[in-house]
């Protein structure tokens, strides 16, 4: 494991200035998969990464969700691959906290990659072992995986991390919340010494900091936009109301509004039984959260992303990582535990610089709680009246 070093608390230089990808020197290949996905310029943190990350060096990333940090790593790590390109070695591994970040970060190594004889695979819990310990035994130039799922392949003692010299912590933040800590400390102990580390997280909370002192090696540090906020592009809105009434707020407000909408509630119960009561008044929407099969899990992600579903009821852990263009609303049905939680809930639309909007639905015993977090990360969240209703008007 790489010494301890103490992480530098500065915003690095760096010109973030959008660039055409044209002009970043990369192979054609690259170019042509970049341009298929409809890509043309960079975004502030892929400017700002790009150079540092071609470079070797090691570095902590802090950026708002939906800034395009997956390019922002896999580009300039690719543009390595191919100039020095090997056949059966795992040379660059990418950890993820939950199964849809990984499969997401596959798809794009694969839409990037379509061009090229480069090789990845995903590595994550819910479907066939068998099938991935294979792909892992037979090598591919990136692996995706979530922490559990590959310490159960790394102790059958027969996949090779040897020659992995790239190691990415995608959102490391979540993987602390949730637990993977110690997972992540046995794979990174088991991953050569000499290596470059890329560490990923939307907070730089002390946790984070302990982290990367314990893998990294002088790490440069790279800051874009503001430090733990949702993005500015998102508006915040509050509404007041008894919790008895949420779920026929929430009906109508879904009615009138077409646009995708991701709803956040506490508890896998609580999403299943909200999911079921927006279905029966007639809310195309499916539940989201950890109970429910791999196979579930895709077809409502799937079916939310192709518009079948208007709504998606999800719960924190099935959420993180939920990479979805368009979410126009992110809906609290219940006001988060914490400040973090509602930067990353929220973070979930405004993306890419697009405009989106936060609703949170507030119960009176819930106000000191929202009130801790405007306070926390120094937002307000507009709280409008409510509307009188109209006369003889039922839903």
């Amino acid at each position: 494991m790489a010494p301890r070093t103490k992480v530098p608390f500065e915003v690095a230089p760096h010109d973030a200035t959008p660039l055409e990808f044209s002009e970043l020197g990369l192979d054609s290949r690259l170019i042509a998969g970049i341009e298929d996905r409809g890509f043309v310029r960079t975004t502030p943190i892929q400017s700002a990464v790009f150079p540092i990350v071609a470079a070797g060096s090691d570095l902590i990333a802090c950026a708002e969700t939906g800034t395009g940090k997956t390019a922002a790593f896999l580009l300039p790590i690719m543009q390595r691959l191919l100039a020095a390109q090997s056949v059966g070695t795992i040379r660059v591994l990418v950890l993820a906290p939950t199964r849809e970040l990984a499969v997401q970060i596959e798809d794009d190594f694969t839409g990037f990659a379509y061009h090229t004889t480069l090789t990845g695979i995903a590595v994550y819990g819910g479907v066939d072992g068998d099938i991935q310990f294979r792909a892992l035994r037979a090598g591919a130039d990136v692996v995706v995986a979530t922490p559990g799922r590959l310490l159960d392949h790394m102790n059958t003692g027969i996949v090779d991390f040897g020659k992995v010299e790239v190691l990415v912590l995608d959102e490391a933040d979540r993987m602390l919340d949730m637990g993977f800590w110690p997972d992540v400390r046995k794979i990174v102990s088991a991953l050569p010494a000499v290596r470059q580390t890329l560490l990923f997280s939307a907070t730089t909370s002390s946790d984070v900091v302990m982290l990367a002192e314990q893998v990294m090696r002088d790490p440069r540090f790279i800051q874009i936009g503001r430090a733990g906020g949702p993005a500015t592009t998102i508006a915040h809105i509050a509404h007041m109301m008894p919790a008895r009434e949420k779920v026929e707020w929430l009906t109508r407000f879904l009615r009138r509004t077409h646009a995708p909408s991701l709803i956040f509630v506490r508890t896998k119960r609580g999403a299943d039984q909200l999911a079921s009561s927006l279905a029966s008044r007639g809310v195309r929407c499916a539940p989201l959260h950890a109970d429910r099969t791999q196979k579930e899990r895709s077809a409502a992600v799937e079916g939310f992303r192709s518009g079948r579903h208007t709504a998606l009821v999800a719960t924190d852990i099935a959420a993180r990582g939920l990479d979805i263009d368009g979410i126009a609303h992110v809906i609290n049905y219940e006001v988060p535990h914490s400040a973090d939680s509602y930067v990353h809930r929220v973070g979930r639309t405004g993306r890419a610089e697009s405009a989106g909007t936060a609703i949170t639905l507030v119960a009176p015993d819930e106000l000191p709680t929202l009130h801790a977090i405007e306070k926390s990360i120094d937002i307000y969240m507009d709280k409008p009246e409510p509307p009188s209703p109209e006369p003889g008007a039922r839903d």
